[in-house]
């Protein structure tokens, strides 16, 4: 999902010529709407109930796909791609694609929307209190991220379908796998979603937020080894595993590698997640395992901060020794995640998004994302795609909250701009 972000208010804008469709339908109905709205929140409560954490989600594309039936989609609409056979974690299913024919000649429009959530939100039973949605388990998360997306899209799915309302060339995309690191939007198989022109991704926020961007992140495992002793008989014996990761995540916090990390004028985060290791007190630690991670939206500096926590692990490592001169060593083994993007402000989905945020009276926020987002990786498959919020707030902690007028708002503007119904002429 998306994490902190950099926003600002955008400019009104027209729709560049030639890229939004001028052709437009007569509009939603208003069973049309009631879809996008009341029965919004009974779904939407539905999908937070189903467990489904990354590699998971079975229950939940099941789900889904008994409501688009059941709404009339043809079977030969519905697909799932094979992406779980090639994620590192190994999936229940793929990801969830309905494709429609349009009613009218224009660019086909995607709408998607992760279907996984963190672990923190398995066994969820959702409340509605004062306007919001919570967990009734304090010890839960909600997981509005991201079932209040996969909702809100799932709803301009079954109000086109079961009012015949007409609607672009379509594509509903639920991808697997993005808390985890985008896996289900990386290795989407690209040829099912039918080259859509226009795309358009719910997430975290409010449905003002337009995100345009988001940082590039690296993920390292760092392993150490060192020297097994008894540490009450002869500890000087041993080369500490746990004293080397000391050294090396103080030097980082010391020298402003840890956390939020500014130098001059980039900036980035970088983190220690993880640290496993050692199994007796009475054992000086041999191994240890780390894991770790770097971003930047600047290629160059994420590139800065990896060699930062390198150069810091390696130098750790000379410094401890034991009585006999043995040292520990580290190995890396690091990948990049996601890379870094920044739609241009005049792209076309940006500006259709805007429009049709301003036809309900909304004011655009423009962001850029310090997280990561399905975007990224659709992006890099030649596919722009701007990045909505649904009212979630607080994700991944047992204080998430859903807002219930701002997810009603969510779900109109997905309804609005499956059916193409946002004013893309400018002004109010």
């Amino acid at each position: 999902m998306a994490e902190k972000s950099q926003v600002r208010r955008s400019r009104k804008r027209r729709a560049p010529a030639g890229k939004a469709s001028k052709q437009k339908p007569t509009g939603a109905s208003a069973a049309g709407q009631q879809v996008a709205t009341d029965e919004g929140l009974r779904l939407v409560m539905q999908m937070m109930s189903l467990p489904g954490l990354s590699g998971h989600e079975g229950l939940v594309a099941q789900f889904i796909m008994d409501q688009l039936r059941h709404a009339g989609a043809p079977e030969t609409a519905i697909q799932l791609d094979t992406a779980h056979q090639r994620t590192p974690i190994a999936g229940e299913v793929g990801n969830l694609i309905l494709k429609l024919p349009g009613t009218f000649k224009a660019p086909r429009r995607l709408l998607m929307a992760h279907m996984d959530t963190v672990p923190i939100c398995l066994g969820c039973k959702p409340l509605i209190e004062k306007g919001f949605v919570r967990s009734a388990d304090a010890k839960t998360g909600l997981g509005a991220d991201d079932r209040a997306g996969a909702t809100a899209i799932l709803c301009a799915a079954l109000a086109i379908l079961r009012y015949n309302l007409p609607h672009p060339p379509l594509t509903f995309f639920w991808p697997i796998q993005e808390e985890v690191g985008l896996y289900g939007a990386r290795h989407a198989d690209v040829k099912l979603l039918g080259q859509p022109k226009l795309a358009f991704n719910w997430d975290g926020g409010t449905p003002e937020k337009v995100t345009l961007g988001a940082t590039g992140g690296y993920r390292m495992q760092i392993q150490i080894e060192g020297l097994a002793s008894h540490a009450g008989s002869a500890p000087e014996l041993g080369v500490s595993a746990i004293a080397i990761a000391a050294l090396a995540i103080s030097r980082l916090h010391q020298e402003g590698w840890h956390g939020k990390i500014v130098k001059g004028k980039q900036s980035g985060t970088s983190n220690v997640g993880v640290i496993q290791g050692g199994a007796a007190t009475n054992v000086v630690t041999e191994q240890v395992q780390l894991k770790a991670e770097a971003r930047s939206h600047n290629p160059k500096f994420r590139q800065q901060i990896v060699r930062a926590i390198e150069s810091a692990f390696t130098d750790a490592a000379k410094q401890v020794r034991s009585a006999q001169g043995a040292r520990g060593k580290v190995t890396f083994e690091g990948h990049l995640d996601y890379e870094s993007f920044q739609l241009d402000d005049g792209e076309a989905c940006v500006a259709v998004a805007e429009a049709a945020l301003r036809d309900m009276g909304l004011n655009p926020v423009r962001a850029i994302s310090n997280g990561g987002l399905d975007a990224n990786w659709m992006h890099v498959h030649g596919i722009p795609t701007v990045t909505l919020g649904c009212g979630q707030m607080n994700a991944h902690t047992t204080s998430e909250r859903l807002d219930i007028a701002a997810f009603h708002q969510a779900c109109e503007i997905a309804l609005r701009l499956a059916t193409a119904t946002e004013n893309t002429e400018g002004g109010e």
